[in-house]
């Protein structure tokens, strides 16, 4: 748990509630984690930024303590849960940061619903039709389980379920430039051995509505309204594509960093994670 933090459970659809921390007072801002985490990564950036703001940090559906349904994790689905959570804390307008797979929540939301979303900050991700258009040869490997997990139900699940520490672990292990505290990585590891089925059935979709989604909106030239930033390791060392360039042909109002630290950079780089969200969020 975030230390210092109200936890309550939110509806956010029929049938849905979500596991959500809250903290301090001031203007909203909502944390999103990523794959293979939960809420709790966000403890140190929440705890800076509640001196100032009202922080609301959720377990996306299908993940941690929140609701597990069967069927529709397509990031327009979850990003309508995102809204409607923060209409329950009676928000109208927030800002909202996302890592990962909350990262293309995050963006979905922000392409999606640009009257309540003022501010809008991804950390290590591409948008899924860019990251799928680059993701190709033998520097594939390092996405795998994107693959994998893009298979029909069935087979993705009997196999990572088959050894979900063992999966799941190795992104722990694989994504850290040092080692996870112990507890932390023990909690990750009992949240995603509970939420396989849901896990998998969030990185199906992105192999198919997601795509069109994202398609239709590069297609129909639709873009980022509100201040963006994205921080993001040095990918284009690794897989020879310009980052900065495929973020800018969605957002006009963009601040892209390359970082040097690694993808769970709120957990290991806070102070500089804290360092850019307050510098978004001074953007009129």
């Amino acid at each position: 748990m975030i230390a210092g933090f109200e936890y309550r459970r939110v509806p956010v659809a029929d049938g849905v509630s979500l596991n959500v921390a809250v903290g301090g007072a001031g203007s909203p801002i909502v944390l999103l984690h990523g794959f293979p985490q939960t809420h709790l990564m966000w403890r140190y950036v929440a705890a800076e930024l509640a001196a100032d703001h009202e922080v609301v940090c959720p377990d996306l559906r299908g993940y941690g303590d929140s609701d597990k349904p069967v069927g529709d994790y397509s990031k327009r689905t979850m990003a309508a849960d995102v809204v409607a959570l923060a209409r329950e804390l009676g928000h109208e307008r927030f800002a909202l940061v996302g890592h990962d797979r909350g990262a293309l929540v995050a963006f979905r939301a922000g392409l999606e619903y640009p009257e309540a979303v003022t501010h809008l900050a991804c950390l290590d991700v591409l948008p899924t039709v860019d990251m799928w258009d680059v993701m190709r040869g033998v520097t594939a490997a390092v996405g795998f389980h994107l693959f994998l997990m893009a298979q029909p139900p069935g087979l993705p699940e009997r196999l990572i379920g088959g050894s979900p520490d063992a999966f799941f672990g190795h992104f722990l292990d694989a994504w850290a430039t040092e080692p996870m505290p112990a507890e932390v990585r023990a909690a990750y590891l009992d949240a995603c051995r509970a939420a396989v089925p849901s896990i998998v059935a969030d990185y199906r979709a992105s192999a198919g509505v997601d795509l069109d989604h994202d398609r239709a909106d590069r297609d129909a030239g639709n873009r980022l309204r509100m201040p963006v930033a994205v921080l993001q390791q040095d990918w284009d060392a690794a897989l020879g594509f310009d980052a900065a360039a495929l973020w800018g042909e969605w957002a006009s109002d963009l601040r892209h960093t390359i970082v040097g630290f690694g993808h769970f950079m709120a957990e290991e780089a806070p102070a500089e994670v804290v360092r850019a969200l307050r510098e978004l969020l001074a953007s009129p």
